[in-house]
């Protein structure tokens, strides 16, 4: 697996690459509609800190202590901050997907 920035989540994203390959022979329509999903779910299903941490953590690669320190907070609740977003990120992925895809297909 090519190295990422998931740390204990490292099973998910393996999950859904499998997901993903197994139900689409050309992935490329599913990924696409995977990151929208995920992007929308950013801006949608979690709190401003939330989001704040992850993006800070995923998209800037700085790691817990950084970001704790650009906040004013502790490590230890950015490391809460993080898998709580992540968690409400997955079942929003997980249980959401399904409808929220068959909406956004619809013209």
């Amino acid at each position: 697996m090519p190295n990422t920035r998931y740390k204990r989540g490292e099973s998910y994203a393996a999950d859904m690459a499998v997901y993903t390959r197994q139900m689409a022979a050309d992935n490329t329509d599913e990924l696409s509609r995977l990151k929208r999903n995920l992007i929308r779910a950013l801006r949608e299903d979690v709190t401003p800190k939330q989001r704040q941490a992850l993006l800070l953590y995923y998209a800037e690669g700085l790691n817990m202590r950084e970001i704790g320190e650009r906040l004013g907070v502790d490590k230890s609740t950015i490391s809460r901050t993080i898998k709580r977003g992540e968690r409400r990120l997955e079942r929003c992925l997980r249980y959401g997907a399904s409808a929220y895809l068959a909406s956004m297909d619809d013209p």
